[in-house]
């Protein structure tokens, strides 16, 4: 029988929003008990329950309400209606370095905000100084905190809540603080509390990072649950629902020449939408020039959802010179065996002279495709690779060509 951490029952969660519309003092203290209102149901109907010993990430846009559902599973705030059950310590990071005060120094402030997290004096001296390195503030300990950059209080607030060893771990997106290697130290923090078995829940808006270390993934939108399941496919659907609208797609150009349609087809010349890491692609544009055009250059490039380029190339580039184009035809790009991953991705298109100081035409994020993939790797793209493990078998250890180059004897 599955013992849950959490249990989050058909819970809900509404606010007033109170509407001021007196003019005057006089008025004010006169109708102060008549002041309207509005319902914001900020929570409807939510039911999770977390087994002991999972990795739940949640995510959605802002205002979908994650942070208000820690809160309530915490017990910051309380449920209009439902319940929340937990069974076990919990230590909340909802606000790093709650509690510090300016005029302390980071020594006194370790103590104090370690205090607020429920640690005994006791407590902290036997976690101090793995505290102060873990923060990397061995030199700054004893300063005053109001002399700390942003980064450094950050490190030091992570490092405090860090160190605390509850059976339920609750972030809410304190993964995102420091710089990369500071946040690659806090994921292997966070990995080294998922195999001493315990449960953790956070929210983030790097959804990517639910893939690397979240064994299931809840969406919610405007208060209500519209997705859970496996990371990869509950972010793919994060990525759809959040995929670039109209506004956000550019297009621009002199339209001396023009894009009149592009087709995204299959290996049988079928226009689709959709493909499998592995497949052709081929990808039809067509054109027409309003007045002879002397030599054009065409191109399109492959992006993920987020900006970052996949591929891209154009005729240039490929040693091709089409002279002096006139009236309507079409250019067709044909991709070899699609290296990209399962994800949403976007097709632009341009049309522009060979110095590339006249834009034709260019159509930038306008035609989406999907791809889906039952490779369990991870990143942009599929790079086909072997593993050979030989054991026990006497080796001499390889060294790198640069540190080779590099090395002093004697």
């Amino acid at each position: 029988m599955t013992k849950y951490a959490v249990e989050i029952n058909d819970i809900s969660k509404m606010f007033k929003l109170y509407h001021e519309n007196v003019r005057s003092l006089k008025e004010k203290v006169l109708f102060f008990n008549k002041r309207g209102y509005e319902e914001f149901w900020a929570l409807k109907d939510i039911d999770i329950q977390v087994p002991e010993g999972e990795t739940l990430g949640i995510i959605g846009a802002n205002g979908s309400g994650k942070s208000t559902l820690l809160k309530l599973a915490t017990k910051i705030l309380y449920p209009t209606t439902g319940k929340v059950v937990t069974n076990g310590s919990i230590a909340a990071l909802l606000e790093l370095g709650a509690g510090f005060q300016p005029d302390l120094t980071g020594r006194e402030n370790v103590y104090l905000n370690a205090s607020i997290l429920g640690f005994s004096k006791k407590d902290v001296d036997k976690r101090f100084d793995d505290i102060v390195v873990f923060a990397e503030m061995e030199r700054f300990i004893d300063n005053h905190v109001r002399n700390y950059s942003s980064g450094m209080y950050i490190r030091l607030g992570f490092a405090v809540a860090i160190s605390v060893d509850p059976d339920i771990l609750i972030i809410d997106e304190v993964l995102a603080v420091g710089d990369e290697a500071f946040q690659r130290k806090c994921i292997e923090r966070i990995e080294d509390i998922q195999e001493a078995g315990k449960t953790i829940i956070f929210v983030t808006h790097n959804v990517e990072m639910t893939k690397e270390i979240c064994t299931r993934v809840v969406m919610l939108d405007h208060g209500v649950i519209v997705k859970e399941g496996k990371p990869r496919e509950v972010v793919n659907f994060y990525h759809q629902a959040m995929e670039v609208d109209e506004s956000e797609r550019s297009e621009r150009g002199s339209r001396q020449m023009e894009v009149l349609g592009v087709a995204l087809l299959n290996e049988k010349d079928e226009p689709v939408n959709e493909f499998d890491t592995g497949e052709d692609m081929k990808i039809r544009v067509a054109y027409r020039a309003n007045e002879p055009i002397d030599d054009p250059v065409f191109g399109f490039s492959i992006d993920d959802y987020r900006g970052f380029t996949a591929y891209g190339t154009n005729t240039r580039l490929k040693g091709l010179e089409l002279g002096t184009v006139e009236g309507e035809g079409f250019v067709q790009f044909d991709l070899k065996s699609l290296p990209m991953l399962e994800g949403r991705y976007l097709v632009s298109v341009a049309i522009h002279s060979r110095d590339e100081s006249i834009v034709y035409h260019w159509l930038d994020r306008f035609y989406p495709f999907d791809m889906h993939s039952d490779i369990e790797d991870v990143g942009l793209l599929y790079i086909p690779s072997d593993v050979y493990v030989m054991q026990n078998v006497p080796v001499t250890q390889p060294q790198h060509p640069e540190v080779e180059a590099t090395h002093e004897p004697g």
